[in-house]
């Protein structure tokens, strides 16, 4: 078959695809729809001409005391009057009232068809601007979480080829004998894997905290205790760094009631990340403080360098790392989206030179 066969075969396409199925289905729909409207409209019409005629029949006969030779002359003038601007506002209403709705019926077809780039015009009464306003509000933001989904799958691609490429290689070379059948290259295998292993958990997670599935195993804790069981876990690594690690907390704080693995894990991922853009001769902090408005807010400081104002729009984005960052860039996600699942906020405030604080709240 030559190219030109290939291409003429490309442009027919199928007789009857079901895209075209449902096209001609929804022209078919608001034609239908538009002629009820109309027959519905001219009956009213018909009643209320009618109705008209028999109370100016009535009035011209009180009020004026015409004879029924005058009245049978007068009234079906006035009635004739009265139908043409009748027939002349009712098709006007209908034509800013069916335009609109024809508009979005044709927008919803493409919309369907995965075109979330097509708006309607905000125009007619005040309700059809409302639909037409809230039409063109759901595809906008159809069309973010579409590109946001494509942006994702191409991240989520790019993170797992990295160390199964690395994972394919060395067994490639062990098997080649290219690499020793030793201990060291057994272990950087297996470093990858769970490095890779990791990675599909914090996806887990992620996905579960951001669709609102997430289990809670909820329990009375002290967040206080919880931070500095956290600061014990990474005393070796801050020592190795030269940063010092405190945690900041009255002395009696009431216990609040929330799934504390989880909020390790928060606190893990934040000391963690301060750690990695500390340094030497630094300083992290927890501070651990109950609010007037029965939340418990609790913050991570470091005197790192910062983040510009571009840097911290996109500290909670996903797979978004800083330029010296070592990081998959799903830790702050999770961890705000962990923060979410308890009913709280979390925020970040930096500036260049004076470090960074991330701070979250919780409910009593």
């Amino acid at each position: 078959m030559t190219d030109q066969a290939q291409c003429e075969w490309r442009n027919q396409g199928p007789p009857w695809s079901k895209r075209q199925h449902w096209s001609q289905n929804g022209r078919a729909g608001r034609a239908r729809f538009f002629r009820r409207l109309a027959a519905f409209a001219s009956i009213l019409l018909v009643f209320g001409i009618w109705g008209f005629a028999s109370l100016v029949r009535l009035a011209f006969g009180r009020l004026f005391g015409l004879s029924s030779s005058a009245a049978a002359v007068w009234v079906p003038i006035a009635t004739l009057l009265i139908a043409f601007v009748a027939v002349f506002v009712l098709l006007r209403t209908v034509r800013r009232v069916g335009r609109p709705f024809r508009e979005v019926m044709e927008a919803a077809e493409r919309v369907a068809d995965g075109d979330y780039g097509v708006r309607v015009a905000e125009s007619g009464p005040r309700p059809v601007r409302g639909l037409a306003h809230a039409f063109n509000t759901m595809t906008e933001r159809l069309g973010s979480h579409e590109q946001q989904r494509r942006n994702l799958m191409a991240d989520v691609a790019h993170e797992l080829r990295t160390p199964l490429t690395i994972i394919q290689g060395k067994l490639e070379g062990l098997l080649d004998g290219v690499y020793p059948r030793d201990d060291s290259q057994l272990t950087e295998i297996f470093d990858e894997t769970q490095m890779l292993s990791r990675l599909i958990e914090d996806l887990r997670t992620l996905a579960l905290s951001e669709t609102g599935t997430l289990p809670l195993q909820k329990v009375a804790t002290d967040v206080a205790e919880l931070a500095r069981e956290v600061v014990r876990a990474f005393t070796t690594e801050a020592s190795a760094r030269h940063v010092a690690l405190s945690v900041n907390a009255p002395a009696e704080l009431p216990h609040i009631v929330i799934d504390a693995v989880r909020i390790r894990q928060v606190l893990n991922n934040l000391v963690s990340n301060a750690l990695q853009h500390t340094p030497a001769e630094g300083s992290v902090n927890i501070s651990v403080t109950p609010t007037d408005d029965f939340r418990m807010l609790v913050q991570v400081h470091d005197t790192g360098r910062g983040m510009t104002q571009e840097e911290l729009d996109s500290a909670f984005d996903r797979f978004h790392r800083g330029p010296d960052s070592r990081g998959s860039g799903l830790g702050l996600p999770i961890a705000r989206n962990l923060v979410l699942a308890h009913g709280g906020e979390m925020q970040a405030t930096s500036h260049l030179g004076s470090g960074t604080t991330i701070s979250f709240t919780l409910l009593y």
